[in-house]
């Protein structure tokens, strides 16, 4: 899926990825795509109730390897 912004927060553990695009999408116009690019497992739970919470759409995730990589949709 095409998007606007790539965020990579490999190798930081919670809240660092949360915090991290929220500031990053705070920055962005509303419908536009954020890549995320995560490692820390605790992640997939994170981002689902982050989305939930901020009303920000996750569009898609996926796993390659040790690599979580979500789509969220600025509100």
């Amino acid at each position: 899926m095409q998007h606007d912004r790539e965020l990579d927060v490999k190798g930081l553990n919670c809240p660092l990825p949360i915090l991290r695009t929220k500031k990053v999408l705070a920055e962005m116009q509303s419908g536009q795509i954020l890549r995320v690019l995560a490692t820390d497992p605790g992640s997939v739970k994170d981002f689902q109730a982050f989305a939930r919470q901020t009303g920000n759409e996750l569009v898609g995730s996926s796993q390659t390897d040790s690599v979580f990589e979500y789509l969220l949709k600025r509100k």
